[in-house]
């Protein structure tokens, strides 16, 4: 263990900012006056800071193997600069390992554990949630139309920004494809007129938002249902759709069928709007160095990741034409800190709301994850894309004459004007 604590130390001295490590015994190395001071309880931890580990770290630390006292965002710098290498450096795969990647993500999203995997995280408290997000509780990247907004200021924004992508109009059917708590469903509805549905496999977001369509006095024009986006109706088909953070969870096994049945869902010329997490790298699913790992076991079971390129590979396979291509990475990274930040600020009051063992978990689990997920944004090992696509044309008319049943305008001011 002595080699060990030595690598450890080389590490240390190596660091952009001070780091002191207080062992078992109370033994101190590095700086008294470190920015970051790790609290080490089970010496097992030094071999995975000697290896830069950062996933089984956060492990370690949600299992209270370690404490930490300073800022989350000074930890993310030590974590950035003890990696042994890029975290979405992956080697090509073969033939074989590609089947069973592709068999795994298909047992992985049957309907059953779909639901359970969504409740797992976003069951976990509203009233824990609510202490960190904005008033709306809009818990995808903001859009920071200006440096000087606030993250709740920001969501307004994103949601407006959806909305003027999808040009949407009064008495439009509108449909939101894992609608969260509510925020551009009742934007759209309040905000642009149309005749809204949402659904999610969240119970407690499901109770949340019908408590708000009746509030609101939206009954007739905005619902919400508890479905499997598998299980949406295909008779009646939409005029625009949003797809918001929910496409990580679909599996990269399933996106060729949920982008189908996306297109299905829409009546010809209508428009879709998918918004949601992508991969930094190519061919990696999940970020290396074990963080993937810490995000499926404590964050989000059966979430993965895909980069852009096969996105668009696969909305094209479903059926789709893409429009418009955002990436919003580096709104996601600022967005992160904002909650980071709040969450931070509100440990007391999150200790409460998330009681017991049980609950300590979850919250060094969050903490980690809104940090570390903020670090990846802003290196660049994850990114953000909004695509606006539409059905592809099936010939018929001539799209130099601008069909009336053309959603979709030529230029992109209607979009930033």
């Amino acid at each position: 263990m002595s080699s060990v604590l030595s690598v450890v130390e080389t590490k240390l001295a190596s660091l952009p900012l001070s780091v002191q490590l207080v062992m078992p015994d109370g033994q101190a190395v590095g700086a008294p006056d470190a920015s970051v001071r790790l609290l080490i309880k089970d010496r097992s931890t030094l071999a995975k800071l000697a290896a830069g580990h950062v996933g089984a770290l956060g492990e370690d630390y949600v299992e209270g193997k370690f404490d930490v006292e300073g800022s989350m965002r000074d930890l993310m710098r030590v974590a950035a600069a003890i990696l042994p290498g890029s975290p979405i450096e992956a080697a090509r795969v073969g033939r074989l390992t590609e089947l069973i990647r592709r068999l795994v993500s298909v047992w992985r999203h049957s309907i059953e554990r779909d639901a359970r995997q969504i409740q797992f995280h976003y069951d976990l408290s509203d009233d824990f949630y609510a202490l960190w997000l904005d008033p709306r509780r809009v818990y995808s990247c903001a859009y920071f139309r200006r440096p000087d907004m606030t993250v709740a200021e920001a969501q307004e924004a994103k949601l407006d920004h959806i909305c003027r992508k999808l040009d949407l109009k009064a008495g439009e059917r509108f449909l939101d494809v894992g609608a969260g708590w509510g925020g551009l469903l009742m934007w759209a509805a309040e905000n642009y007129g149309v005749d809204a549905t949402g659904i999610t496999l969240s119970r407690n977001q499901h109770a949340h938002v019908n408590r708000l369509i009746e509030e609101k006095g939206l009954q007739g024009r905005v619902r919400m249902e508890l479905l499997d986006y598998r299980k949406l109706d295909e008779s009646a088909p939409y005029d625009k759709i949003a797809s918001v953070g929910m496409f990580e969870h679909v599996g990269r096994a399933q996106l060729e069928g949920y982008f189908s049945k996306l297109r299905r869902l829409l009546r010809p010329g209508g428009l879709i709007l998918n918004h949601g997490i992508t991969a930094g790298g190519v061919d990696n699913a999940e970020l290396g160095a074990g963080m993937g790992e810490f995000i499926e076991k404590y964050i989000f079971p059966g979430g993965e990741l895909t980069h852009i390129s096969h996105v668009l590979e696969h909305m094209a396979e479903g059926g789709l034409e893409d429009l418009d291509i955002e990436n919003l990475r580096p709104h996601y990274a600022r967005t992160l800190w904002a909650w980071s930040d709040a969450l931070e600020a509100r440990l007391p009051e999150a200790r409460a709301t998330l009681q017991g063992e049980q609950g300590e978990r979850s919250l060094r689990a969050y903490r980690m994850y809104l940090a570390g997920c903020a670090m990846g944004f802003e290196h660049g090992w994850i990114a953000l894309h909004q695509v606006l696509a539409q059905p592809r044309p099936g010939g018929g008319d001539d799209e130099l004459d601008y069909p009336a049943g053309q959603a979709y305008p030529w230029r992109r001011d209607y979009i930033y004007k």
